[in-house]
């Protein structure tokens, strides 16, 4: 299955494309949105590079994948459900990774949680996946709260080494997880 259109009931989440290379740039410059992903904004080479390199997350796993959220015209954000990457994740097959980014000025709007929960919908049952996980600093307090307020339950907090560590890195990552039967458990039908 090739990656495809998810729709929630604000936004239209459509696969990472070329062509919005320039959305990349903006959101990867703001230094809040990358506080703690980089500790800074990119810049424009480094944000070019970036999007480049999630362009090819599509192509690794059928149907996972980078999508630009869009309400309108408006491109708002991106969500990934990418497969997992380090050794600590466990098997590949059947899990994925949840991210999202949004600019700025659409936080505390709930768009972060609606392209989640869209995605995780996507992921289990158009994709099948048994498990779906995120990460992010422990100090990064509305991420984990998005996490929680999506199903995702906290399973560990974990060390990472870093050459430049950010502030707040001595308090670790943390992963939150939900697995195919937990997310039905939770469905109102």
């Amino acid at each position: 299955m090739a990656q495809t259109l998810v729709l929630a009931p604000r936004l239209r989440l459509v696969p990472l494309a070329l062509e919005h290379v320039e959305h990349s740039v903006r959101l990867y410059a703001d230094p809040e949105v990358m506080r703690h992903l980089t500790g800074r904004g990119r810049t424009r080479e480094e944000a070019v590079e970036a999007h480049r390199a999630l362009l090819a997350v599509a192509g690794r796993v059928p149907g996972l994948g980078v999508w630009v959220g869009f309400v309108g015209d408006e491109l708002i954000g991106r969500w990934t459900l990418e497969p997992p990457h380090r050794d600590d994740h466990g098997p590949i097959a059947g899990q994925a990774e949840l991210g999202y980014r949004v600019r700025r000025e659409y936080w505390r709007q709930g768009f972060a949680s609606e392209g989640a929960r869209a995605l995780l919908r996507h992921g289990f049952v158009d994709l099948g996946l048994s498990r779906i996980f995120a990460e992010t600093m422990a100090v990064n307090v509305a991420s984990r709260r998005t996490m929680e307020a999506v199903g995702l339950r906290y399973v560990r907090t974990f060390r990472l080494d870093f050459p430049d560590p950010l502030p707040g890195s001595e308090l670790g990552e943390v992963e939150y997880a939900i697995t195919r039967e937990e997310w039905h458990a939770r469905q109102v039908f």
